[in-house]
């Protein structure tokens, strides 16, 4: 699922779904640098990211994989 990725000032790291009009700060993460790992939304949605550069801009739109038994709309 395409989802943006962006550092919010109130909850550090937040990811935005379009599709479902969601924005969740990011509660946990695999890695420090998030990328190539999953990450856990404080709503409890697991996704799994894409391995990029340390250093990549943000925001940024990329497609992240969600994890668990949640049929994707």
């Amino acid at each position: 699922m395409k989802v943006m990725l962006r550092r919010s000032p109130e909850t550090g790291f937040s990811i935005y779904v379009p599709k479902k009009d969601l924005e969740e700060p990011i509660v946990e993460s695999e890695n420090e640098a998030l990328w190539g790992g999953w990450i856990r939304l404080a709503n409890g949605w697991v996704l799994d990211l894409p391995q990029m550069a340390g250093d990549t801009s943000l925001p940024i739109t990329i497609n992240a994989k969600k994890r668990g038994g949640d049929k994707e709309d």
